[in-house]
């Protein structure tokens, strides 16, 4: 029998379908998904109608087989406040800023009797952020955090349907659980994406498992400066690429030495919390895309924490650089290599509300860092960088929605307030907080 009872994914996108797969394998658990009553997820419900509620993922490459098969979700609910029944793992497979929205939607009943919540692809803090929501319905409730999602997955087909193409898979991820001790959960869950083939690292803290996700370092410094919000959120119709030099893309000396300075930002905010900082050429490298020993030595990724800021830049660039071609790709008959840095920013768009709207990156980071800087903020830590990437993408923002003024737009378009949100979080920061000053006193 498996650990994890009746399984309820919240969530309408590949990755719950994905998941659906991934824990329908596992005896005597029934599997529900969830999502908003929208125009955006109506297709997908359609789908599910027409297939008998039959879900199936089909995988690219032959070493991540685990991953493909098929099965027939117990329930699909349309609306969460739909949900009924006893659901004891509940899976947020939503954006990390939807969270509270989501479980306040969801009846009182059914939350009161998961037995835990897993967080698929939270942010720095939003363990703590559902923990103290959850407290108050549910107060045994373990809360584990995964450092991101497991791989690649989208719609086989191009648009929601009952069935998803998954293109790629982690090698590692890392979990942390607002248990204090490790908790039966974990280790299932360890098992279970083990069996997939992707190695677990289980952490102390939830907390340390979120700052596991390279996006928190990167994406602000590559998405949040004046070249990628000009194509995201302006008029340019030149076709440019997040991940290439300037000026096909954004990468420039002044990105890595944001890119450096941001880094170092998140590092002083983990300090304060007594959480161990990550080296990012390591986590770059080791964790996300090598590249090959004669770009970058050994010894080079394991010092980067300890070498000046001058050498650490040098260093990062390297990397960027190592990576405009995918180095362990075969040559064409002219000797070219895949482009492996071709990867076109997406601009603003009308969803199928007919509204405008803003691509997933950045309008996501845009939360990630809001709630970083209110983090800092509460453990006193300066963040002029931060800070910076967040009044370019505002002040970008509100240009974009002046020029649009007169037509539909999504909330996407107004400035966040994460107040509530970075209150939540900060209340269970408190110990933490206080236990890391007792400890260097």
């Amino acid at each position: 029998m498996s650990g994890f009872g009746n399984v309820l994914i919240a969530g309408t996108g590949p990755a719950a379908v994905q998941l659906a797969i991934l824990f329908g394998k596992e005896p005597g658990s029934a599997v529900a998904i969830a999502g908003r009553d929208s125009v955006r997820a109506a297709p997908f419900f359609c789908a599910m109608l027409q297939s008998g509620n039959r879900v199936r993922a089909d995988v690219q490459n032959a070493q991540h087989q685990a991953l493909a098969g098929e099965c027939v979700l117990e329930r699909v609910f349309l609306g969460y406040e739909t949900v009924e029944g006893e659901w004891e793992t509940l899976i947020l497979a939503v954006a990390a800023n939807a969270y509270i929205e989501v479980l306040r939607c969801m009846p009182d009943e059914v939350l009161s009797q998961v037995r835990r919540v897993v967080l698929l692809s939270p942010t720095f803090g939003s363990n703590h952020l559902v923990c103290h929501y959850i407290a108050g319905i549910q107060p045994e409730a373990e809360v584990i955090s995964f450092s991101t999602y497991l791989g690649d997955t989208r719609w086989a087909q191009g648009e929601p349907c009952e069935r998803v193409l998954t293109t790629g898979m982690k090698r590692k991820l890392y979990v942390g659980s607002s248990s204090p001790v490790r908790s039966s959960a974990v280790n299932q869950l360890c098992r279970l994406y083990g069996s997939a083939g992707i190695v677990m690292q289980v952490l102390p803290a939830a907390l340390e498992a979120e700052t596991r996700n390279i996006s928190l370092y990167v994406h602000p410094p590559l998405f949040m400066n004046e070249f990628s919000l000009d194509i995201i959120l302006g008029e340019g119709v030149a076709r440019k690429f997040v991940y290439k030099m300037f000026p096909e893309g954004p990468i420039t000396q002044k990105l890595i030495r944001e890119m450096l300075s941001g880094w170092r930002e998140i590092t002083a905010i983990m300090e304060k919390l007594g959480i161990p900082g990550v080296n990012l050429l390591q986590f770059m490298t080791d964790d996300n895309y090598p590249v090959r020993q004669e770009s970058l030595s050994r010894e080079d990724i394991e010092q980067f924490m300890e070498l000046e800021p001058i050498h650490q830049q040098y260093l990062l660039y390297v990397r960027y650089t190592s990576l405009l071609i995918d180095p362990f790709s075969e040559p064409d008959e002219d000797g070219r290599y895949f482009d492996f840095s071709a990867v076109p920013f997406r601009q603003i768009y009308r969803d199928r509300e007919g509204c405008w709207d803003v691509p997933r990156m950045p309008k996501e980071d845009y939360y990630r860092v809001k709630i970083i800087q209110g983090i800092a903020q509460y453990v006193e830590v300066e963040c002029p960088v931060i800070d910076r990437f967040i009044a370019r993408y505002e002040q970008a923002l509100m240009q974009a929605a002046n020029r649009l003024q007169g037509q539909p737009l999504s909330d996407a378009f107004a400035v966040q307030d994460v107040a509530e949100d970075v209150r939540r979080i900060c209340n269970g920061l408190g110990d933490r907080l206080q236990g890391s000053l007792s400890g260097s006193s």
